[in-house]
């Protein structure tokens, strides 16, 4: 009866702080199961997260010829693509992506955009008003494997192949698309890729991307995700085999998607041998010397060299050129095999990209191979565009520069550092765990930035500084969580549909995954279940809920309320401590007159003075309580009495969960000696509700010496979002 007077003591007191019936939270389960809203398992996706014995993906190949019109900035192509229908479906169209047309003048990303005007508009600004650039592709033919032009209706920036005859399952088809398009200049316009251009030598540097019409995923999943490209929700691809062959100036370098297959014809002799010396070299090899880049750059050779590249498994297709690339490389070995780790860059980003940008690559797929499996491909290029921050398979665009004298601040550093990080780190999620970036951001995005968190933390250089991290940490996240929440989205929210992009997307899903691992489930149990979803899911496409079952059938945990509350809701953690009562054991036996209402009051005065007599709990209903006690007396053994005896002293806990999102309690105790200790409690603490249905718990901690404070989430990693009520003091 004590517990039930104290609890309703309580509940009671906090009515004049406002109840919690005003919290919209109040009465939801947040451990209900989050079966009903995930998919039903099937044949293709099973119930413990893994792909199905009758899982399938349809394939794209592609042969590309492409010329790099450098006096006009355009790039002309030509492509055969071999469209494998492994489902077990007829297909009667096919779809095909035209994210080029995101930049026609009639393109939906213009009409959908708000505009203000101020005081006045920057030169973007005015060139996404009047959307004066001819950009889209232009479409020459689109032909079947005899010559005969398909039937094809554009739709923006798709483009559906109407078929005379269904692609039965397990039949393949050939689609011959020829076409062109001008390259947008990123420094005016914006753009994930175009060209870049320094007027003080009169040279372009090209980073070149979606540049091709590609084909649309089908899957068991979605069907088609024929979604339009708006520009921020990005790609899903099938995966495929390229054969391009890449015409540029014979004065440039090019980098692209794939190992070169004939070095002998673009590399000077003394360029090859450098090349060759990378391969075993623990340190970075110069391969085009910023000399020779700065000889090309006063060059206007009027000839072609045509690069050709082939590409194994991957879901799309990058590259780049430039008169103006300095080029180093290290050879990674993972077993037997020797991958290439390549910077490409202007001389605007010496010295800092020769001696950061290919370091960072190296740490990048040694420690995103820990958490997942071996860098599977054999090049990874890191390829310096002023402004940007882009990936694609193999290679990826970054940004980061230094000022005209070749200095830099150790914020431009370690800007630059991260984003290359990040970009390659890319190539895992989700260029081969190939998730659904145009409907999940979260799913490459915020995994990504989780293990890059995770390299920043292996980094060393010669400050001998830890990396400064941006996001990770769950104190990171804490203003984002405690926000406005109207404009705040779960994380499981479509890509077009975010408020606060960067928060959302990167953030928020960063730091839930490094608290699941820190807090909740431990490394160990997490390192184990994550590489297994990784293994699973390498060169397959994934959906959330395989994360989610994954997760919890690799390590034996219910994480139902961890998904439900960091990725389908708003909400925020803040605990309080609302009170701390401090008990002693002590024995007053009850005199023959007392009676058991008596008993029931020298128990309710003991409770005030802080003071817990078992005895007298056991018999103050007793009709006799004198009798009673004579009775529980003996069952007492003078060796469990001697332990009540002991100097034991009872804390008594009262928790409130004001943001509403589900954690595990963590406490620090601070002894009156001097003395700490941390005890962890897990989230299901929380599972059940008093009989007020409010969102309140209580814990007795039981300790041999006196406590003198008490300190929630001590260590800040519940991304607690109002720490003034986690303290209690003595």
């Amino acid at each position: 009866m004590k517990k039930i007077a104290f609890i309703l003591s309580v509940a009671f007191s906090f009515i004049g702080f406002g109840s919690l019936a005003q919290n919209p939270n109040t009465n939801q389960n947040k451990f209900r199961q989050l079966d009903p809203d995930l998919p039903t398992p099937n044949v293709y996706r099973t119930a413990s997260g893994a792909p199905g014995h009758q899982y399938w993906q349809n394939t794209a190949d592609y042969t590309m010829a492409l010329r790099l019109d450098d006096e006009n900035q355009r790039i002309y192509g030509e492509e055969e693509i071999t469209y494998n229908n492994a489902s077990p479906d007829q297909l009667e169209y096919l779809w095909i992506q035209l994210d080029q047309n995101m930049r026609s003048p009639d393109s939906e990303t213009y009409q959908i955009q708000q505009d203000k005007l101020d005081d006045g508009v920057s030169l973007y600004e005015y060139f996404n008003l009047f959307h004066t650039f001819p950009g889209g592709f232009n479409i020459d033919h689109v032909k079947d494997a005899t010559g005969k032009d398909y039937t094809v209706k554009v739709n923006h920036t798709m483009m559906r192949i109407n078929l005379d005859t269904p692609l039965k399952a397990g039949e393949s088809i050939k689609i011959n698309i020829k076409w062109w398009y001008n390259i947008n200049d990123r420094m005016e316009i914006g753009g994930r890729s175009g060209y870049e251009y320094f007027e003080e030598d009169d040279n372009y540097l090209y980073t070149i991307a979606q540049f091709f019409p590609r084909m649309a995923v089908y899957s068991d999943v979605t069907g088609w995700q024929n979604k339009q490209f708006l520009g921020r929700g990005e790609f899903t691809l099938p995966f495929g085999d390229y054969d391009v062959k890449l015409t540029v100036p014979s004065d440039m370098i090019v980098g692209a998607t794939g190992e070169i297959q004939n070095t002998n014809e673009v590399l000077s002799l003394e360029q090859q041998v450098r090349l060759e010396k990378a391969k075993t070299s623990e340190t970075p090899v110069v391969i085009v010397t910023q000399a020779e880049a700065e000889k090309s750059e006063v060059s206007r050779s009027k000839e072609t060299k045509t690069w050709h590249f082939k590409a194994e498994n991957v879901r799309d297709y990058g590259w780049c050129a430039s008169r103006k690339f300095i080029w180093d490389a290290q050879g990674v070995q993972f077993g037997d095999r020797t991958v290439m780790a390549m910077s490409l860059y202007p001389k605007e980003g010496n010295p800092m990209w020769e001696m950061y940008s290919t370091k960072a690559i190296v740490l990048t797929l040694e420690t995103y191979s820990k958490f997942t499996f071996d860098y599977p491909y054999p090049v990874a290029y890191s390829i310096n565009g002023k402004s940007i921050g882009m990936e694609y398979p193999m290679i990826c665009f970054n940004g980061g520069r230094t000022d005209a004298e070749g200095k830099f601040t150790d914020a431009v550093k370690y800007r630059t550092i991260l984003v290359i990080i990040h970009e390659v780190g890319h190539n895992y999620f989700p260029m081969i765990i190939n998730s659904d970036e145009r409907q999940w951001t979260w799913m490459d995005e915020g995994l990504n930035t989780f293990l890059q968190y995770q390299t920043e933390r292996e980094w060393t250089d010669e400050s001998g500084k830890a990396f400064p991290s941006r996001r990770g940490p769950a104190d990171k996240i804490v203003p984002y969580m405690g926000g406005d929440k109207r404009y705040i989205s779960p994380i499981m929210s479509n890509s077009e549909s975010i408020y606060q992009f960067g928060n959302n997307a990167y953030g928020k899903p960063c730091t839930a995954l490094n608290i699941l691992r820190e807090t909740v489930m431990g490394p160990e149990l997490f390192d184990y279940s994550f590489k297994m979803y990784a293994n699973r899911w390498m060169f397959k496409h994934p959906s959330p809920a395989d994360l989610f079952r994954t997760m919890e059938d690799a390590s034996a945990m219910d994480l139902d309320w961890f998904w439900r509350g960091w990725f389908y809701t708003t909400d925020h953690c803040d605990v309080a401590i609302t009170d701390v009562k401090e008990y002693r054991v002590n024995f007053n036996e009850p005199s023959e007159g007392t009676s058991s209402k008596k008993a029931r009051k020298m128990v309710k005065k003991q409770s005030k003075k802080g003071s817990f007599d078992p005895i007298l709990q056991s018999v103050m209903y007793s009709s006799d309580p004198a009798a009673a006690y004579e009775k529980v007396k003996g069952s007492i053994s003078d060796t469990r009495k001697s332990k009540l005896n002991e100097e034991a002293y009872f804390y008594q806990v009262d928790l409130k969960m004001i943001g509403g999102l589900v954690m595990p309690v963590i406490f620090k105790l601070e002894y009156a000696d001097g003395t700490t200790e941390q005890i962890r409690i897990p989230a299901e603490i929380w599972k059940m509700q008093n009989e007020k249905l409010e969102e309140t718990v209580s814990k007795v901690l039981v300790t041999d010496k006196p406590v003198a404070k008490i300190v929630l989430d001590p260590k800040l990693e519940t991304a607690d979002t109002d720490t003034s009520n986690n303290t209690w003091v003595k």
